[in-house]
């Protein structure tokens, strides 16, 4: 089974990941595999994407979590290539959420453009 908090933080990524209306190839693999680390199996997977623009996102409570939140989705956004700009827009409410500023998000954004 799934642990739950794991499963959480993944929907949020899902919902990443189709933010931008559309899943590229690379974000579909690196979904994929994070999928297959935590035991999502591949058709809970392409449910998941189909739906991904219904998810609310779940915000964690501890700064560690936070973090690792915020640089997961970074991470995500950048694997096409491209940081689309409904991407951008999510990952600010998102990063906002989880108590950073706007220009605290746009530096660990630099720091993965790096």
């Amino acid at each position: 089974m799934t642990d739950p908090v794991k499963l959480e933080h993944f929907r949020n990524l899902v919902s990443l990941a189709t933010a931008d209306g559309k899943i590229e190839e690379i974000e579909r693999i690196a979904l994929s595999k994070i999928a297959y680390d935590i035991g999502v199996p591949l058709d809970r997977l392409n449910v998941m994407l189909d739906h991904g623009d219904e998810y609310v996102y779940f915000i964690p409570q501890n700064k560690q979590d936070k973090e690792k939140q915020l640089s997961d989705m970074i991470q995500l956004a950048l694997a096409d290539g491209d940081l689309a700009k409904a991407e951008l827009e999510l990952i600010h409410l998102v990063g906002s959420r989880l108590d950073y500023t706007k220009d605290e998000v746009n530096g660990v954004i630099s720091s993965f453009k790096k």
